[in-house]
């Protein structure tokens, strides 16, 4: 059976994920699938640098205003809701352009990972975190590489949350962790082109991140969280979205906006970081260094890796 080609394109935090997308798939013939945690909510559009209808050229877009900022959303949700768009789109003969930061998302998503509804148990839990208190994390660890060696191998003792989890499902099931883990990984029908958007010089990237905040602010980002406040019950995972929690604190405690809008773009900053770092270990991605050629260079770039990669040729 064939594999579904998909372009997956990667990178930190206001790098120009979305024009690059759009311009691909308006190109390609494509349709943009989101793989940004935040996007997803219907009503967070401001600070989560929703591309307008106008700036979306008519190139549809799939799971971007999603669900409301009132539901709970998760990496196992995305990933039933991305295979179901991904499949559509296969059998309608269209090019998949997935785009987004979310690293864990599309990860799961075009690594075909299961998700088991494994049982969870507070007082089994609580037992292990009372043992770990009078027995010490070594003799913690020790129950789990009785009762899961395999999970225990990739452990580090001091991980006692994970230790703990391992143990509480064990107990509660009767089956080891490790061996869900084991099962949740699938062979995937995706073939995958990942195309990466990074600065070889990260303090212009920094400061791109810094105008991007500005110009939230400008376009009424306060005002957009006040009125979710006024007019919702945000989810845990909506209000802690970077831009909202920090408004929301500020807020919430009567203090200076301006301490929040710096806030913001240390937080927005150091989330680029942890993308970078997420993004290089996959040895696939293709980067393209944004400060290094103009746009229609890069763009052509990309284009030119598309055009190779749908003609069946490894990159």
């Amino acid at each position: 059976m064939a594999m579904q080609n998909v372009i997956a394109i990667v990178g930190p935090t206001a790098s120009g994920k979305t024009d690059l997308s759009i311009a691909l798939a308006k190109r390609f013939g494509g349709e943009i699938v989101s793989a940004d945690s935040m996007q997803i909510y219907r009503e967070m559009n401001i600070g989560t640098a929703k591309p307008s209808p106008e700036e979306q050229c008519g190139v549809v877009h799939h799971l971007m205003g999603h669900v409301s900022v009132e539901a709970s959303y998760n990496v196992a949700a995305y990933v039933r809701d991305g295979n179901a768009v991904l499949r559509d789109l296969e059998l309608r003969g269209v090019l998949p352009v997935l785009c987004g930061g979310t690293g864990l998302y599309m990860d799961h998503l075009l690594q075909n990972t299961i998700f088991f509804e494994i049982p969870r148990k507070e007082e089994v839990r609580r037992k292990y975190q009372l043992f770990e208190k009078q027995h010490g994390r070594e003799a913690l660890f020790t129950l789990l590489e009785q009762a899961d060696p395999r999970l225990a191998a990739s452990l580090h003792p001091n991980d006692v949350k994970r230790v703990i989890r391992g143990l509480e499902v064990f107990e509660i099931t009767g089956r080891r962790l490790s061996d869900y883990q084991k099962e949740s990984r699938r062979e995937s029908p995706y073939r995958v082109l990942y195309i990466g958007l990074g600065y070889q010089n990260r303090a212009l990237l920094y400061e791109r991140i810094n105008r991007r905040v500005d110009l939230m602010m400008e376009h009424g980002l306060e005002s957009e969280v006040r009125a979710l406040l006024s007019d919702f019950t945000l989810s845990p995972t909506a209000r802690a979205a970077i831009g909202y929690k920090e408004l929301i604190d500020t807020i919430s405690r009567g203090e200076r906006i301006e301490d929040a809008v710096a806030l913001i773009k240390q937080k927005s900053r150091n989330y680029a970081k942890r993308q970078l770092t997420w993004f290089h270990k996959n040895q696939k991605v293709h980067w393209l260094y944004v400060d290094q050629q103009d746009w229609p260079q890069l763009l052509e770039k990309a284009a030119g890796m598309t055009r190779e990669f749908l003609r069946g040729e490894e990159l």
